[in-house]
């Protein structure tokens, strides 16, 4: 696929919302209805094309260092005027044109969260995170992620602020909303539940989700006491405790009582005495695998058992890494932590800004074609040289020839299975002050 046309998509996607402002804005009746330097054309492709540099610095870039660049403050309050829905629009329509470009199958997703801070605004109930042990609170935004594995970009996002986050219903409105007809989700432990693999079961998906070894689904399942398994379990879920039910309950492996606090989509909360127990089957496997000399992994997945072993699933479990190397990727090579605003209403358009310019970005990159030579390792494209020449692209500062010549120049080693100790440290809103160098 030519950049050319990967530009033409997003600009047409932008060109799209653009023509409706009234959609899109916070007084439809007078936003945007003159004519002026800053169109709302203009404002979704700057915002979109934006780096880490100042605000006036970056209008500077936008209109190629001419006289006629606005002041950041006029900027400021054009931007005020969009909502962030123009942005998810761009994104989702921009991702579904990605998506249907290449033919790949069944799509891999995974899916996974990752959180934002946010300047602190203690007003903001919502996101505000009160501080322990005498720190400061800091604000949060929490986005939720589906994100394709074959095609490197990501497919969609729900935002949440931290005090609504709530990864499970973030999973199950991503599946229930998505317009693909059949897909694999992989997920992690933290993922695991009932009822998300039943929304998944219900839309005809497949799921491979990590489980808890010590508690969650496993727990009260009759499995073997091997060290590895694959055991083929068909549940029936219900809320009704009669005694009828509590004698079903004693198979461990075939009935399941969901208590009226556990949320589960597919059963009445409350069962009259005289209404016959409801029941939800749920059919899936469970396998536990070893990853190392003494680790091991359990996952639940309703995938073919012939067609997928638990050697593919150990296979196709390693392969949702791939979000996590994205999120870095997106947070510090595109820049998503790196603000020009502190207001949640513009701080979301950057979100969406950001992962329409990584989705651009990794489908140029990924067509570019690499060289093989004789060398000790496999080499892959530079994704940091990458994002930059294709921002380049997209402001029109470079030709597709030359984005592609640099972009095959620009090459790093893949080296599989080094492994490296996760930083956990918790990590502040960066101010705006690191730009005045």
């Amino acid at each position: 696929m030519k950049p050319k046309h990967i530009k033409k998509l997003l600009m047409y996607a932008i060109k799209n919302v653009a023509s409706e402002p009234r959609n899109y804005c916070s007084n439809p009746d007078t936003d945007f209805t003159r004519n002026r330097k800053l169109s709302m054309e203009k404002m979704l492709q700057g915002i979109i094309g934006m780096e880490s540099k100042c605000l006036t610095n970056e209008l500077v870039d936008l209109f190629h260092a001419s006289a006629e660049t606005p002041t950041a403050s006029a900027f400021i309050q054009q931007r005020g005027k969009i909502k962030p829905t123009a942005f998810e629009t761009i994104f989702k329509n921009f991702s579904k044109e990605l998506m249907d470009l290449d033919d790949n199958g069944i799509p891999v997703f995974a899916i996974d969260g990752s959180d934002i801070h946010i300047p602190t605004n203690s007003t903001d109930t919502d996101s505000y995170i009160e501080g322990t042990n005498g720190h400061k609170g800091y604000n949060l935004l929490h986005i939720n992620a589906l994100y394709d594995l074959n095609r490197h970009i990501y497919s969609d996002v729900i935002i949440q602020k931290a005090r609504e986050r709530n990864e499970h219903k973030a999973f199950q409105e991503l599946v229930d909303y998505s317009d693909i007809e059949k897909a694999l989700v992989i997920a992690d432990r933290g993922y695991e539940s009932f009822n998300s693999m039943a929304h998944i079961q219900e839309k005809g998906w497949f799921f491979l989700i990590r489980v808890k070894d010590s508690s969650g689904i496993k727990q009260g399942l009759d499995l073997p006491k091997t060290e590895c398994f694959d055991v083929d379990i068909s549940l029936k879920l219900t809320r009704k405790k009669t005694n009828e039910v509590k004698e079903l309950l004693k198979d461990k492996n075939h009935y399941r009582m969901v208590s009226s606090t556990q949320p589960f989509d597919y059963l009445p909360l409350k069962n009259k005495k005289a209404e016959p127990t409801k029941f939800y089957e749920l059919n899936f496997r469970i396998v536990r695998f070893r990853i190392s000399e003494d680790t091991y992994e359990t996952v639940v997945t309703n995938l073919d058992k012939d067609m997928y072993p638990p050697a593919e699933l150990k296979k196709l479990y390693a392969s949702r890494w791939g979000i996590e190397t994205s999120f870095r990727d997106l947070k510090y090579t595109i820049g998503l932590l790196n603000f020009h605003t502190k207001k949640v209403m513009c701080i979301l358009q950057e979100i969406y800004a950001h992962m329409i310019m990584y989705n651009f970005a990794e489908m140029i990159t990924s067509h570019v074609v690499i060289e093989k030579k004789q060398r000790k390792h496999v080499y892959k494209a530079n994704f940091s040289v990458a994002a930059h020449i294709c921002r380049l692209f997209y402001r029109g500062k470079t030709t597709s020839p030359d984005l592609e010549a640099i972009i095959a120049k620009n090459l790093i080693p893949i080296r599989p299975d080094r492994h490296r100790e996760r930083n956990v440290k918790a990590k502040i809103f960066q101010g705006f002050l690191y730009r005045v160098a």
